[in-house]
């Protein structure tokens, strides 16, 4: 379980999160949704431990009973959280392959994450060149985003965030995406900041969380997100 309590976050002196209360429990999908500028990817890069993200002293996230606050983004990693590129960069000169060997130095043998990248490339319908160039080189955007998933697959953490995962990705690729996740999902968390519905009608998470101001406005199932693309958010955050 990851248990976010009391959770107030500045940038550059200016408070961007406040008082935000929630818990995430394994084997569940958790949209999270609101207007531009809101906080979201701000409470993502908060939970992974980002440095230029302040948490307030009377702040506490915790990972099964362990708090994380005080720990760096890599021991934060340690533990179990995984957290997607919104905009994944290419890395000249390194395979993904050659990537999970060296992240996962120890954990998994070579011949173990290579065979997990031929299941799961298959399963993600990501072409065997793309396995073959350097990270992300010649790409598309969906074929990135197919990417930070199949990492996320093999890294195995307990709390995966996708941030805007959706953004870029033809409806193909989103179906693709979306049914991996929710085949991958038992014993896991998975927590996806989006701006559309579209992602979600296939995922169907059990909660949507509206965030607004900074501040948790609403929590809902699936059909929240509906009423968001038909309505806005106005009459949610206004009410």
């Amino acid at each position: 379980m990851l248990h976010i309590k009391h959770l107030s976050v500045n940038v550059a002196e200016k408070q961007i999160l406040n008082n935000i209360n929630f818990e995430f429990n394994s084997g569940e999908i958790y949209a999270i949704m609101g207007p531009n500028g809101s906080g979201k990817s701000t409470l993502a890069y908060s939970i992974m431990g980002h440095s230029g993200y302040v948490i307030n002293k009377d702040s506490s996230i915790q990972l099964n009973g362990e708090e994380l606050v005080e720990m760096e983004a890599h021991e934060r990693s340690e533990k179990g959280i995984f957290l997607s590129f919104q905009s994944p960069l290419s890395l000249a000169g390194v395979k993904v392959n050659q990537l999970l060997q060296i992240a996962l130095h120890g954990k998994k043998d070579a011949l173990t994450i290579y065979k997990e990248v031929q299941t799961y490339s298959k399963e993600l319908k990501i072409k065997e060149e793309l396995l073959s160039r350097s990270l992300n080189e010649g790409a598309s955007g969906g074929e990135k985003k197919k990417l930070e998933v199949l990492q996320s697959a093999i890294l195995d953490k307990e709390v995966l965030i996708f941030d805007e995962v959706d953004t870029g990705v033809d409806i193909d690729a989103l179906k693709t995406i979306s049914e991996f996740i929710v085949k991958h999902k038992q014993n896991k968390i998975i927590i996806l900041i989006t701006h559309y519905n579209r992602i979600l009608r296939y995922l169907r998470p059990n909660k949507v969380l509206v965030i607004a101001k900074g501040e948790l406005k609403k929590v809902g199932d699936y059909t929240l997100a509906e009423e968001i693309e038909k309505n806005g958010y106005d009459g949610l955050i206004n009410n």
